[in-house]
């Protein structure tokens, strides 16, 4: 099982273009830790604005009656891609894993697949 310290470390040195990643409570807008991002990016200005997302993902699909869970929510910009993904483990509850990508690095499909490992790895 890895802390939030080592399950970010690996988000950024096993997932290629991965340039930032935080463990955020949207409950609260927090990052509980955060890893990367830089002077052109302020992670934790992100990561607060991303829970606004997650919330209204979640009214929303609570207000269609839709009884399933967010797997994870892609925002694709013109450089980069933004991954939310809620934990779903114990304790997770509340919390997601956001991941910034470059999108000329990055594979998509390996990213998801390995954030989704790092996510069952984390304890919280």
């Amino acid at each position: 099982m890895a802390n939030t310290e080592t399950a970010l470390k690996d988000c950024l040195g096993s997932i290629d273009g991965a340039t930032a990643a935080a463990l955020v409570d949207y409950t609260s807008g927090m990052a509980l830790g955060t890893m990367g991002g830089g002077k052109d990016f302020n992670l934790e200005v992100a990561a607060a604005g991303n829970t606004d997302v997650m919330r209204s993902k979640l009214r929303t699909m609570e207000l269609l009656g839709l009884k399933d869970e967010i797997d994870d929510i892609l925002i694709t910009l013109g450089s980069q891609y933004h991954l939310i993904r809620p934990l779903k483990g114990r304790g997770g509850n509340g919390l997601f894993l956001y991941l910034v990508l470059d999108k000329a690095r990055a594979n998509l499909a390996m990213a998801r697949h390995q954030l989704r490992r790092i996510e069952t790895d984390l304890e919280v």
